[in-house]
């Protein structure tokens, strides 16, 4: 499937929806709880953009989608400190990994890309602060006007909505995570393998990351 602005236009009411419900349905009890760290590690289809460093006692995968708004309402509130208490000190290694539940998500992970590897994780958390202005019944206008500030172009912002190489890679990393382990809903964490469903304060992280930091 390619995204060309017309099916990103007619598609983008998806992402309105993925607002108003942001979360798909809850893991099952009894499908694969946790999942080996060497496996979890191993790159995918789509480019991880790591942050810490890799020898950090913890390390955290994240699993998100750009329309979904407990995502967002994480990177705003709790990855501030995440970043600046447990990454910036070599205490967490972490990366978000792309998982988009509609055209919209996958459309916004692409532009997140595409500004370059020196500007993915900024334009992820300027998407997330504005997600409320993009994620609407005609979110082409409002996501072009953001990713200015990064140096897109009207013809670099159609390109990238294009890349189908891209597009693609991004929903061959999704189905593999679904497959591999068993994600279905948005955010998913896995701390050192540990799946974390939902997401979590600046507490609960806290509580979630002692047992990994002892020493």
């Amino acid at each position: 499937m390619r995204l060309t602005r017309r099916q990103f236009a007619a598609l983008s009411a998806a992402g309105a929806a993925a607002l108003a419900f942001p979360f798909a349905p809850a893991l099952a009890q009894d499908a694969k709880p946790d999942v080996k760290l060497e496996d979890l590690l191993k790159e995918g289809a789509a480019k991880d953009y790591w942050q810490g460093s890799k020898d950090a006692p913890a390390t955290i995968v994240e699993y998100a989608s750009m329309t979904c708004g407990h995502c967002a309402h994480f990177h705003e509130t709790t990855y501030p400190t995440l970043k600046s208490k447990y990454i910036d000190t070599g205490k967490v290694r972490f990366t978000m990994r792309d998982f988009p539940l509609d055209p919209l998500a996958a459309a916004a992970s692409m532009l997140a890309r595409c500004g370059g590897d020196d500007k993915r994780d900024a334009l992820v958390s300027l998407l997330f602060s504005k997600q409320s202005e993009w994620v609407v019944q005609k979110p082409i206008a409002a996501l072009q006007n953001l990713v200015k500030q990064a140096g897109f172009t009207q013809e670099s912002f159609e390109s990238c909505l294009k890349n189908q190489e891209l597009y693609d890679a991004l929903t061959k990393g999704r189905d593999a995570a679904s497959d591999a382990f068993g994600i279905n809903s948005t955010p998913t964490f896995f701390i050192n393998g540990k799946r974390q469903v939902g997401a979590i304060t600046v507490d609960e992280l806290d509580k979630l990351l002692a047992p990994y930091l002892k020493n």
